[in-house]
């Protein structure tokens, strides 16, 4: 059975900090593949801070072209808005029986997981590989047999730093792969 662990999150840009983290996953853990879940823009939530769904998918695809054990997914763009982990997880499931899916959430997620939509159900049928957190000692599920604390190294890097970084027209080489950077520039994203 193949182990997909899913790394959900707006992406908006993917970074290296992102990367690194999915790149670890896949491969310093039990899990063969990391799918980068990238989050649909809510209708509720029209935030000029956010690029549109199909650009933030876009720049994960061009991040991870060529990497063989890390693969983008727009599961969620078609599923109900907003979407709740528990149903995209059922969604999966159903189209993959015979795949066995994992979160991949860092520890501050960790934190508020028990306000979680059927946290109860995730946690008794899921396993969550959990990535450290600058600032963060997650609570009592630390110790839950189906969270995995991992040694992935420790990011600070953030998505709202890169943006930030734009639109005071600073350079952002090296935070983010320059295939992404390429499509920013000519997109004229987060300006």
């Amino acid at each position: 059975m193949k182990r997909i662990g899913l790394f959900f999150g707006s992406f908006n840009p993917i970074h290296v900090g992102h990367l690194i983290i999915g790149n670890y996953m896949a491969n310093y853990t039990d899990l063969d593949e990391v799918w980068f879940v990238v989050s649909p823009q809510s209708p509720f939530k029209k935030k000029a801070s956010l690029a549109s769904s199909y650009d933030r998918l876009e720049m994960v695809e061009l991040a991870i072209a060529g990497v063989d054990r890390l693969r983008a997914s727009d599961i969620e763009f078609h599923l109900p808005i907003p979407s709740y982990t528990i149903d995209t997880l059922t969604y999966l499931h159903e189209r993959h029986p015979n795949y066995s899916f994992s979160l991949i959430m860092g520890e501050d997620n960790l934190e508020n997981f028990k306000k979680w939509k059927n946290a109860d159900v995730l946690l008794s049928n899921y396993s969550i590989h959990v990535y450290p957190r600058p600032g963060y000692r997650a609570t009592d599920l630390r110790t839950h047999p189906k969270v995995t604390i991992t040694e992935s190294p420790l990011m600070e890097i953030s998505s709202t730093f890169i943006r930030k970084a734009i639109t005071e027209d600073k350079s952002i080489d090296y935070l983010v792969p320059q295939a992404v950077k390429e499509y920013i520039d000519q997109k004229a994203l987060y300006l």
